[in-house]
Formats: structure tokens, sequence, C-alpha cells
């Protein structure tokens, strides 16, 4: 009898343990897809005037919002269509724990001095590039379209990656760790409306694959020598050097990344609750 109680509670645990893991990475995905935000926040707001017309017996947006809630779904679902097909490749891109490398202060330090030895040359001789830093979310779908490296990170084989005629010039580099793990990946672009139209595709790629995942990329511009990154959905233009290389100093320490995954446990967990 003792074991039959048992074994039910361990099942009860499991099944609401499934639904917080289903919930956590569906609002993790969701929070870096801007769109999708706002059309959560909207379906919340629908939801919540539905309660308040109840509460106040409203008969005519009662109605009104019944109708929506009936067949609000199937018309997001075609309206929305690419947004959704995103949330779900990053929900089958991500991994339970994560499989981003944490690198040593060695190996950190040693990364970024080699970007930025790389980026100091582009700069100077107004070669463009893209460059890519993997962190949780897997870019493998990218590597796989690409030419695959796994070669040690350097600045000799990023500029010579860069280097004008070669065939690879024109994708963007995927580092994983501290490897340079493929080089011409071609990344989906940007359609956010507030994007520069003097930015060039190599920005909008940048920031497409930021939206999409919780990469970093840094990209030196061919036209104008200019440096920027993009990060969560956010471009950061015209940089210097050392802001760069503080930006990824702290992007890619370990304290910096456990923050982050607290941070969206938290809000996972809030937003549930409510």
């Amino acid at each position: 009898m003792i074991l039959d109680n048992i074994i039910v509670i361990i099942k009860k645990l499991i099944d609401v343990l499934l639904v917080w893991l289903v919930l956590y990475y569906i609002l993790k995905s969701l929070r870096k897809n801007v769109k999708m935000v706002l059309l959560f926040k909207g379906i919340l707001f629908i939801f919540a005037l539905k309660i308040v017309s109840d509460v106040f017996n409203l008969i005519t947006i009662g109605y009104l919002l019944d109708y929506m809630i009936m067949w609000g779904p199937l018309a997001l679902i075609i309206i929305f269509q690419p947004e959704i097909r995103n949330v779900l490749e990053q929900l089958g891109r991500s991994q339970l724990l994560g499989r981003h490398k944490i690198l040593t202060v060695d190996e950190r330090e040693k990364v970024v001095y080699e970007i930025t030895q790389a980026l100091d040359y582009l700069k100077k001789m107004r070669i463009g590039a893209l460059i890519v830093i993997e962190r949780d979310t897997s870019l493998s779908e990218y590597i796989e379209k690409s030419k695959k490296l796994y070669a040690d990170i350097s600045s000799e084989l990023l500029i010579s990656i860069f280097f004008p005629n070669n065939p690879l010039h024109d994708g963007g580099v995927i580092i994983q760790g501290d490897k340079v793990t493929s080089a011409g990946a071609i990344f989906p672009t940007s359609d956010n409306v507030t994007i520069s139209k003097r930015l060039g595709t190599r920005h909008r790629a940048a920031l497409g694959i930021s939206e999409e995942t919780d990469c970093i990329s840094i990209i030196a511009s061919e036209e104008t020598g200019r440096l920027s990154l993009a990060i969560g959905g956010e471009l950061h233009y015209n940089l210097t050097l050392d802001e760069i290389k503080l930006m990824l100093l702290e992007e890619l320490s370990p304290k910096k990344i456990l923050s982050l995954e607290e941070e969206e446990e938290e809000e996972a967990v809030d937003e549930s609750n409510n």
C-alpha cells in the first residue's frame, strides 16, 4: 500500500516536472523572438479582457471575445506561421543542459584576443567579416550547410578566411568554445523595419541570427571599416575594439552565463505561475 502511494507521488512529480520543462523552454524561446513576445502579450491581454467582461457582464464585448478566442488560434497559425516555425526550431536546437562550453579564464582571454586582433586588421584593411559565437542555442543547422573546419582559433585563420577572393569570404564564421568550427555559413536576415537602410547583408544576417538564437555576432563593415556587435536581437553599431573586447569578456564569462540561465528560469516560473 505504501509502495503504491510512493509510485503515485513519483508519477505526479514527473508529470509536474515535464509540464514545467515544456513551459520553461517555450517561454525561453519566446523571449528571443520579438514578434512572438508581442503576440504572447496580446493573447494575455485578450484573456484578461475576457475575464473583465465576464465579471462586469459586458455582453457585447464578451460575444466578440468569445469569437476571437474560438477562431483566433487558427488565424494566428496562418498569420504567424514563420514565427511559430522559428520558435519550434529553437526548441529543437536547444539542449536540456545547454551546449555552451564554459571556457577557463585563459581560454576565454585567448579567444577574445584572437578575435580582436583579427578585427583590428580587418578594420584597417576595410575587409568585411561576420563572426558568430555559439552559446547555449545550437548552431548545428548552419554548421551542417557550411564548410566544416574545427580548427584552433587564431587571428591569422580568421583573416585568411575573410580575405578578398577567398571562396568563403562572403559567408560567416562560427566559433564553438575555442574552436573555429565552420566558415561560409549563411544566416537568416532580420526583417526588422527599424534597421537603417544603409546597413548591408552582413549586419542584417548578424541581427537575424541573434534574434533566433542567443549567439554573439560581430560584424566588420567592408564599406566603412566600422565594427558592430549583435546580441539578443539588438545591434550595437560602430564600436571600438576595446568596447568589443569588454563586451565579449563579459558575455562569455561563466558568471554571465549562469546569471542568464537563472534569470530565464525565474522568468519562466513567474510567467507560468501567472
